[in-house]
C-alpha cells in the first residue's frame, strides 16, 4: 500500500499520479509564470486525479475545476483580486477547463455570506488549505523557481491514496461536507466516506501555519519535491 511507504516514496507516488494529468501539469506551469504570492494549486484537481489513477479512470475524469489559491494581504479590495482573475482568464484561455483563482487573504470578507458561518482572516494560503471541509481536500502543490514541487499536506497522503473522505470540522459546516461527499461518492463509488463527528469531537481551527523548522517532517527536500506537514496532535 502506498500509504505505508516512507514519506519520500509517497511523495514520489503522488507526483507520478499527478503527472498523468496533462491539464494539471499545464495549470501548474502557467500559474508559476503568473508570479502570485504564496500560490498553490489545490483541492479537487489534485486528490481527484489520484482517485482516478488509483481506480484506473482517465486522469481528468470528473474533475469540475482547477483551484488556484494565493495570498496577498496588502490589498484586500475586490478590484485587486478581480485583476488577477482576469489575468488568469487570459493565461488559461485555451485550456478546456475552468481555473478558479482566489486571494485567500479576502475569504473572511465573503465566507459567512456564502456558507452561513463566520471565518477569521487567514494568515497564509496554507492556513486556508487547512480549513477545507474534508481532510482529503487539504492538499496543495506548487512549482518552485528551481523546478521542485512543494507539497503542502497537513494531514498526510494516506487518505488520498486509500480513497477515504474524512471530515475536517474546523470551519465549513456539516452540510457542505455531506453535499460534497455525496457528489464525490456518485462519481467514485469506491470511496469510504466517514461521518461528520459529534459536537464534542470537533477539533479547534488551526492557528495558522507552523514554522517549517519546527516540523520534523516539514521542509525536507525529497528528490524533486518538498513536503510540508503538521505534526500529529
Amino acid at each position: 500500500m502506498i500509504s505505508r511507504l516512507p514519506l519520500d516514496e509517497q511523495l514520489a507516488a503522488l507526483r507520478s499520479a499527478l503527472s498523468r494529468n496533462d491539464v494539471l501539469l499545464e495549470v501548474l506551469t502557467r500559474t508559476a509564470g503568473m508570479g502570485l504570492p504564496g500560490w498553490y494549486v489545490t483541492a479537487g484537481c489534485l486528490f481527484q486525479t489520484v482517485w482516478n489513477v488509483v481506480t484506473d479512470r482517465p486522469p481528468t475524469s470528473g474533475i469540475k475545476d482547477y483551484d488556484v489559491f494565493y495570498f496577498d494581504g496588502a490589498d484586500l479590495s475586490w478590484e485587486a483580486e478581480d485583476a488577477v482573475i482576469r489575468a488568469g482568464r487570459e493565461v488559461f484561455a485555451d485550456l478546456p477547463v475552468e481555473v478558479e483563482i482566489r486571494n485567500e487573504a479576502r475569504v473572511h470578507l465573503w465566507y459567512e455570506g456564502k456558507f452561513g458561518v463566520p471565518c477569521a482572516p487567514h494568515t497564509s494560503t496554507e492556513a486556508a488549505i487547512d480549513c477545507f471541509a474534508a481532510t482529503t481536500c487539504c492538499l496543495g502543490v506548487r512549482v518552485e523557481p528551481d523546478g521542485r514541487w512543494r507539497v503542502y499536506a497537513p494531514h498526510g497522503l494516506a487518505d488520498v491514496f486509500n480513497l477515504v473522505v474524512r471530515p475536517n470540522p474546523v470551519l465549513a459546516p456539516r452540510e457542505v461536507y455531506e453535499a460534497k461527499a455525496s457528489r464525490w461518492q456518485e462519481q467514485w463509488p469506491g470511496l469510504t466516506v466517514l461521518d461528520w463527528p459529534t459536537a464534542a469531537a470537533r477539533r479547534p481551527a488551526p492557528e495558522g501555519p507552523v514554522p517549517v523548522d519546527a516540523l520534523p517532517l516539514a521542509g525536507q527536500v525529497l528528490g524533486t519535491s518538498t513536503v510540508q506537514k503538521r505534526p500529529l496532535r
